[in-house]
């Protein structure tokens, strides 16, 4: 049986994955929780909020705001909703989850339970892990948008259920490629956000790129160090669902977490950062989560510290900074 897919989300990544889904596939369905919104898209076959210079093949497009009509009528679930507001959604479709294939697109934590989207699911909601995959990078939706040459991995320790979405995944201008190290995939999407704000916030406060250089290729280690701690397997910390997601999240002017950070090193107070930001900043919720694994597994992480103390103590970004630096090799 062909699978139909079911995008849960209407921001940037949820339009990116509508449009590269309607190059394979002849039918998707989307929620999107705005009425208006959906009509909007219906008469105009653009998302007014997001990505606006997407043309969406509307002929192709199931949209509702119902999520329990989307989520009724699809096999596969994708879950494009920032984290901040998931669960409550999730609410919303509980008796009807345990019965799909569901793939997690956000790189953050659910602020609720403090774990990573899988873990959520699997806990929480009873779905195995088995039928839940991840979606990540390297990627940004606004490339995606300017159909430029971009990767994603695919991680499922189901490898037929990972395999069938790689290959949906797969357009003129998306390249794909599958991993089972599921858990150790979804915990780099959520660290790479913490790095690229601290990353953002150097940026802000002035130090330069030979400083970059030393903080990236010191919270590469720091990652492994990690992940590896949660979830012991062999990995290759310098594949593209790693480090190149790193990488791009950090130096990207696309990047969310860049952005906040690099406002927050030029002075701004956290509450006003957020509140310029049309978009959820994933890496905020997901610094709070990092530091509190470290804490329980009595290993400090220097540059998650560094994140909590400036986002969560409101310590000087200027001087957390600093007291970095002497830490970086």
């Amino acid at each position: 049986m062909k699978n139909s897919y079911g995008i849960l989300g209407g921001g940037s990544w949820g339009t990116a994955l509508i449009k590269i889904l309607s190059e394979n596939s002849e039918s998707i369905n989307w929620y999107l929780r705005n009425p208006k919104n959906v009509e909007h898209i219906q008469n105009f076959h653009r998302n007014p909020n997001y990505l606006r210079s997407v043309v969406l093949n509307t002929k192709k497009i199931n949209l509702s705001s119902s999520i329990e009509e989307i989520v009724k009528n699809s096999t596969v679930i994708i879950l494009a909703i920032p984290s901040p507001f998931l669960d409550s959604e999730l609410q919303k479709i509980k008796t009807l989850i345990n019965k799909k294939t569901i793939f997690s697109a956000l790189k953050g934590v659910v602020p609720e339970s403090h774990l990573i989207v899988s873990e959520h699911l699997n806990k929480i909601y009873n779905i195995p892990l088995s039928k839940i995959g991840i979606i990540t990078g390297p990627c940004h939706a606004e490339e995606v948008a300017l159909e430029k040459l971009s990767y994603l991995t695919v991680a499922c320790k189901n490898q037929h259920i990972g395999e069938s979405m790689k290959k949906s995944l797969e357009t003129s201008f998306i390249k794909a490629k599958f991993s089972k190290d599921s858990m150790g995939v979804e915990y780099a999407a959520m660290l790479k956000n913490i790095y690229a704000l601290v990353a953002g916030i150097s940026h802000g406060l002035g130090y330069g790129d030979n400083f970059q250089s030393v903080l990236i290729s010191s919270s590469v280690r720091e990652m492994k160090d990690f992940i590896k701690t949660i979830y012991k397997v062999k990995r290759d910390i310098n594949d593209s669902e790693y480090l190149g997601d790193l990488l791009v999240t950090s130096y990207s002017a696309f990047s969310r977490n860049r952005t906040l950070g690099n406002m927050i090193g030029k002075g701004y107070s956290l509450k006003s950062a957020i509140s310029e930001m049309s978009m959820i900043s994933e890496g905020y919720y997901a610094t709070k989560n990092a530091y509190e694994i470290g804490v329980e597994n009595q290993i400090d992480f220097n540059i998650i510290n560094t994140a909590y103390n400036i986002l969560y103590k409101k310590m000087s970004a200027r001087k957390c900074i600093r007291l970095l630096a002497d830490k970086l090799n």
